[in-house]
């Protein structure tokens, strides 16, 4: 491999040497080819004029194409290449220059040079081709191998590079050119392999087609302005790329298309503009970018953008640069952590809101909020990835109510979830329901607090409301009646007391246990607890506030039944939907 990449004189010139031409097949030559003879093995560029391109055939600069060709392919004894190879700028080159299924083993450099054709290096082996600042109808370089690169820094072409399967050592580079293809894409390279591919600040008019490539470091389209009439502009599905894909502050009118590639950096979209509204902007499906997901510094993305299944390090990026509602897929994406972005679940929440899975045929996608729950784990914002998974939930129930068809198994679902969602936040905060039960406990304080100095609560004693102290403390001592269990008559309670404050004041009442409104609420919401209040003491339904102490004492054994429940329910990981 050596000795056929090699550059030599002698002997081993000859491998190279153009058998089928000589230079007498190209006399009388051109005042240009005079020239390009005159300074061949000086090894420095041969500037024809100014060395500036020509914009107007000129003769004094027109060299034939196939003069050239002679040239690279070894020339004859006499007339041979300089060790660099061919070097001219500022050429009118006359028509087609073909080095199809050529071997050129040294550099081909033809800067600032007017193309009448696109030249032809199909399944080339060429060392490197220097095309800066020349103005080509395009390059035709299917299968093409190149020991380095390509270079089209500042070229304008106006047709189609086609680079399909062509294998270069070196980069791509087509820095400040201006390509544009009427049909079909400007850059035509699918399965390329190559080192990078740089067209930095440059005007692409007809898209890049990457299909399928192998990048060994960067795709950079940094400033880049990058069109297309239909279809997609830059088409970079399963490529392989061990660099960073770079569109900062470049403008993408159309799709970005970087579905299952493999992107070994970052993907920095920092300051970029791409899409057109109502179609796909960046689609990074599938891909799994290894660095950073940069989008910053009032980058837009018009269109929506598709992160379904994608596998990202970080998320570097801006509120103000999120896609509008509608236009973002994160289902299935999985990323590490966000870095100089909102950490916060009110700022996520609303970002994971700009999904609209109904638009894509789907009622609900857990996953979205699965993933942005566990991240905030990991990072330390318990708060916010319980927060982020009671919204889950409560869309997530929402969707499954909506899945209902029958109308009465929907309303038990509206009424569950609704109990759930107020009572556990659907089993995310399961000690919601102590929060619960301690309001129904200071309810329920002050309710039987009220029934007592109203006298609306009794013994709850069979034995001690047949007693006569118990009833004749519901006499005023004004009053008589006959009791013929003791043949007593007078009253006992004084004017204004209540028939519980004047039994307490009895003797034969001091062994009866006191009444605590703190402990008697207590002890009727919680079914685990027994402080034996409700064992002694009743709301008294026939005296002024116990009627509703009577009903709250049931609705309350009902409801410390159903939050303890609950309250296990929740601990367990029961009512969570997954």
């Amino acid at each position: 491999m050596t000795a056929e990449w090699g550059v030599g004189t002698g002997a081993e010139s000859t491998q190279w040497a153009n058998p089928t031409a000589r230079l007498d097949d190209f006399r009388p030559l051109l005042p240009a080819e005079e020239e390009v003879v005159a300074k061949l093995l000086t090894g420095n560029f041969d500037r024809l004029g100014d060395g500036s391109r020509p914009e107007q055939p000129d003769p004094a600069r027109a060299v034939r194409a196939a003069f050239l060709r002679f040239l690279m392919l070894g020339g004859e004894e006499g007339c041979r290449p300089h060790e660099k190879g061919v070097r001219i700028s500022g050429a009118w080159i006359k028509d087609i220059l073909d080095l199809e299924a050529c071997r050129v083993f040294r550099d081909i450099g033809l800067n600032d040079c007017h193309f009448e054709a696109a030249p032809i290096l199909r399944a080339a082996i060429i060392n490197r081709l220097f095309l800066d600042g020349s103005l080509l109808p395009g390059l035709q370089g299917e299968r093409l191998e190149a020991r380095g690169g390509i270079y089209l820094r500042g070229a304008e072409v106006t047709g189609e590079v086609n680079l399909v399967q062509a294998r270069l050592g070196g980069n791509l580079e087509c820095d400040g050119a201006t390509m544009r293809a009427s049909s079909g894409y400007a850059l035509f390279a699918p399965s390329l392999e190559v080192r990078n591919v740089l067209a930095r600040g440059a005007t692409i008019r007809g898209g890049i087609n990457l299909s399928g490539a192998v990048l060994a470091a960067d795709l950079d389209c940094a400033g880049a302005v990058i069109t297309r009439a239909e279809g997609v502009v830059i088409e970079a599905s399963e490529i392989e790329n061990r660099g960073s894909v770079v569109l900062r502050s470049a403008r993408v009118e159309g799709e970005v298309r970087l579905s299952a590639s493999q992107i070994g950096g970052d993907m920095d979209c920092s300051g970029a503009v791409l899409g057109t509204a109502g179609a796909m902007a960046l689609d990074l499906s599938r891909t799994a970018i290894k660095g950073a997901f940069f989008l910053r510094r009032d980058a837009k993305v018009d269109g929506t953008l598709a992160l379904t299944g994608a596998s990202i390090g970080t998320i570097h990026d801006e509120a103000g640069c999120w896609p509008k509602k509608g236009d973002l897929l994160l289902n299935r994406c999985r990323y590490g952590a966000f870095i100089d972005g909102p950490v916060d679940a009110e700022s996520r929440l609303d970002w994971l809101a700009r999904q609209t899975p109904e638009r894509w045929g789907e009622d609900f996608w857990p996953q979205p909020y699965e993933q942005l729950a566990s991240v905030f784990r990991e990072m330390g914002h318990g708060e916010d990835a319980r927060a982020v998974l009671v919204v889950k939930e409560r869309l997530q129930r929402q969707a499954r109510r909506k899945r209902a068809r029958n109308p009465v198994l929907r309303a038990l679902l509206t009424a569950a979830d609704g109990v759930l969602g107020i009572t556990l936040a659907y089993g995310r905060q399961p000690l919601l329901a102590f929060v619960w039960l301690l309001l129904f406990w200071v309810l329920g304080v002050g309710i039987f607090a009220y029934a007592e100095r109203q006298g609306a609560v009794m013994p709850n004693s069979a034995v001690v409301l047949r007693a006569p102290e118990w009833t004749l403390c519901g006499i005023e001592t004004t009053e008589h009646r006959t009791l013929l269990a003791s043949n007593q008559s007078q009253g006992l309670a004084a004017p204004g007391q209540t028939q519980l404050a004047c039994f307490r004041e009895r003797w034969e009442a001091s062994s009866y246990p006191a009444f605590s409104p703190w402990m008697y609420s207590l002890d009727t919401l919680l079914p685990v607890l027994d402080m034996g209040q409700r064992t002694y003491w009743r709301p008294n339904p026939t005296k002024p506030g116990g009627r509703v102490a009577i009903n709250y004492f049931y609705f309350q054994s009902l409801v410390g039944w159903a939050l303890s429940l609950l309250a296990v329910a929740g601990f367990s990981g029961l009512v969570k939907s997954s």
